[in-house]
């Protein structure tokens, strides 16, 4: 199908729109008027012979059509920048706006820095990183690039292996000469429990090099903030659970130490993960290089 250049600006102005979830904000986005955003998407809808978007007084909602529409369009527009950047000689001179998801904590700790460092390394790009605990899914919400910790399922990602965390629990040495250092994980049944996330009055830690072995505990407290939670471990309250990343300082430092060390679960792999295409624009290939040999250089992601 030949894309005019009316056509392309239609696309732009369509991923826009269902980006931000309003006329408004892809007017914003694209420097153009919102009237200007309203025309062209509906022109496009027109041509289609298709609704991409439910519109109410207050929001703006892709339709089941739109959605699949907007993964094949994000993949066009790629891949036009990338063909772009190689037919320019610009694909050594990365340029554009990167999207980035990464676990809260990971991201605060170690993916800001590592971003900031490329930014400066790269002027011409520029970027927003999206800290959330749950998994993004990268078509929908537009994102370029993922930090994920744990075994991937099967999707159409790619995927590179930077490293790999422990799941480790932990309290400070002085919680556990009052307390008395547990030598089984059913002895952790003696402890005041801090326990990260969910809103049930149990948690089940999974041991063993195959994670069958659950211990079930009845927490003291139940905290969704993994610093926070680390914070009150941190004062000496009580046993918590946490990645190894999240406590490297502390153990350094001796404030932490772990338990349990020969009943861990297998070691969780960090992936940075895309969406697959023909092409990579320059932005990501370079961001994806840059970020790859920190990550892989953190000794937090090769215990």
């Amino acid at each position: 199908m030949e894309l005019s250049m009316d056509r392309i600006q239609m696309l732009e102005l369509f991923v826009a729109v269902a980006e931000t979830g309003s006329f408004a904000g892809g007017a914003r986005v694209t420097g153009l008027s919102p009237p200007s955003v309203t025309r062209g998407v509906n022109d496009l809808e027109q041509r289609l012979g298709a609704r991409l978007f439910t519109r109410t007084t207050r929001v703006v909602r892709l339709t089941d059509v739109g959605r699949d529409y907007l993964e094949e369009v994000r993949s066009i527009l790629s891949d036009l920048q990338a063909a772009d950047d190689l037919a320019s000689g610009t694909a050594a001179r990365p340029t554009g706006h990167l999207r980035i998801t990464a676990p809260v904590e990971f991201g605060r700790i170690h993916v800001a820095p590592i971003l900031a460092d490329y930014l400066d390394a790269y002027p011409d790009v520029s970027a927003d990183l999206l800290t959330v605990d749950r998994i993004v899914n990268l078509v929908e919400e537009g994102i370029d690039v993922g930090l994920r910790i744990g075994d991937l399922p099967p999707s159409g990602l790619m995927a590179m292996r930077v490293g790999q965390v422990r799941r480790v629990v932990c309290a400070t040495p002085d919680y556990f000469g009052a307390h008395g250092v547990p030598k089984t994980p059913a002895d952790l049944a003696r402890h005041k429990i801090i326990s990260i996330g969910g809103v049930t009055p149990y948690a089940d830690w999974r041991f063993g090099k195959d994670r069958g072995d659950i211990v079930r505990l009845k927490p003291r407290l139940v905290i969704s903030n993994v610093g926070a939670a680390l914070d009150l471990a941190r004062a000496g309250w009580g046993v918590t659970r946490a990645l190894s990343y999240q406590i490297a300082p502390d153990l350094r430092a001796g404030t932490l130490q772990t338990v349990l060390e020969g009943f861990e679960p297998e070691p969780m792999p960090v992936h940075l993960v895309h969406q697959e295409g023909r092409r990579v624009t320059a932005k990501l290939r370079s961001f994806l290089d840059f970020a790859r040999d920190r990550l892989r250089g953190l000794s937090v992601l090769n215990d």
